[in-house]
């Protein structure tokens, strides 16, 4: 049997204000084909199909016409929802949408109760651990800690227990959205710690043939049959170096046969520059980064006027900018002697010192204490606004 891996579409997200359903219909189409030219036997999500709970008209057009082509290629597609889905939302109909050949495990009450397909070898038991929110199962499931590890872990007795009861359920693949031990986060997933504690060891999967894995956005092997296939897209600068796509995984009589990661297309890259602004607008080893998605730094001792609107001339898809200027150290404790013993006034004035590099002139000055003015007067007025208790009487 031929898996394809993926996860974590999140469908509707955008990169710094630029939108990425037009990207994101791209690798539904580099789907589409891998799956057709691959001859894939099974489709597996593993959660965040979409970037929010409710997601937008355009986000849902998307996914119906992934969901619609992959079942017109009549292949199976199993779906378990992620953190920023809504289980209850993505799992809508599910029983209908099963008749097509689209499987949506997103309820964790239930997830003892596989998706079966069968190739030569005899059967396939794929189980889908949705996002499991450890203080929604708690008590519940009897948990006595509360934990990804520990929700997780009982998610997977369930699966164990449902694999004894029915004898020789042949071989199985498990999805789960969650942060396996040894996986390597980047900038744009959602925290999910719990106390402090987000992760799960890799052997609470044990006797699984595969784990299809959802939740960090690169491409990782825990161990050759756990594994994390990113999302299709980059979705912060910290994945400017990823290689985005999908694992195509073999699965063999006796379980996994070989694993390739299949690459998908990247409609624009992304790149991370640092320097002084003029030799970033005139250094000619920076063309290549002129049409992608940019991330900044600049390292002027002053920061320079109108930045963004000057590296645009030459780097028009510039996105976000940051200053580190050459030399500066300070320390906590050299801010605190700074501030020691100045007015809020003079806070403020040294604000835009610090941030820009030099001074405000006499027209800023006067604005800024303009506006210090303002909002200090507006303090003393507002408690006089508050009235405790019955009216003073005034005497006749």
């Amino acid at each position: 049997m031929r898996i394809l891996h993926t996860s974590d579409w999140h469908l509707g997200r955008s990169f710094h204000r630029e939108g990425l359903l037009g990207h994101q219909a791209a690798f539904i189409d580099h789907l589409v084909e891998t799956v057709r030219a691959e001859r894939v036997d099974l489709v597996v999500v593993a959660g965040d199909v979409y970037d929010r709970a409710l997601p937008s008209v355009d986000a849902v057009a998307v996914a119906n016409d992934a969901l619609r082509r992959l079942a017109g290629l009549r292949v199976p597609v199993v779906i378990t929802s992620g953190n920023h889905d809504s289980a209850r939302r993505l799992g809508f109909a599910a029983d209908l949408i099963a008749a097509a050949g689209v499987h949506l495990l997103t309820d964790p009450h239930s997830l003892d109760r596989p998706v079966q397909l069968a190739d030569d070898h005899g059967l396939v038991s794929v189980y889908g651990l949705p996002y499991l929110e450890p203080e929604a199962l708690r008590e519940a499931w009897g948990l006595p800690t509360r934990s990804h590890e520990a929700v997780t872990a009982a998610a997977m007795g369930r699966v164990a227990a449902h694999r004894a009861s029915v004898g020789d359920g042949g071989r199985s693949v498990v999805l789960a959205h969650t942060w396996v031990h040894g996986g390597q986060p980047s900038d744009s997933e959602r925290d999910i710690a719990v106390g402090g504690v987000t992760q799960v060891p890799a052997e609470v999967f044990a006797g699984v043939d595969y784990v299809a894995l959802g939740h960090l956005h690169g491409r990782q092997r825990i161990t050759e049959t756990v594994r994390y296939s990113g999302s299709p897209l980059a979705y912060s600068f910290s994945e400017a170096d990823h290689t985005k796509g999908c694992w195509l995984v073999e699965l063999g009589r006796d379980g996994v046969e070989q694993v390739e990661f299949v690459a998908a297309p990247v409609p624009r890259r992304l790149g991370r520059v640092q320097g002084r602004l003029a030799d970033l607008l005139r250094d000619p080893s920076y063309a290549g980064m002129e049409e992608r998605w940019l991330q900044v730094t600049l390292t002027d001792s002053r920061r320079p006027r109108a930045a963004m609107e000057q590296l645009r001339t030459r780097f028009p898809h510039a996105l976000l900018l940051d200053f580190a200027p050459e030399g500066l150290a300070d320390t906590p404790h050299q801010w605190a002697d700074r501030l020691r013993g100045r007015s809020d006034r003079d806070v403020v004035r040294d604000f835009v010192d610090v941030v820009r590099g030099e001074s405000a002139d006499d027209n800023e000055q006067a604005l800024l204490d303009e506006a210090y003015e303002a909002c200090t007067s507006q303090r003393q007025v507002e408690p006089a606004a508050v009235q405790v208790g019955p009216p003073a009487r005034i005497a006749s």
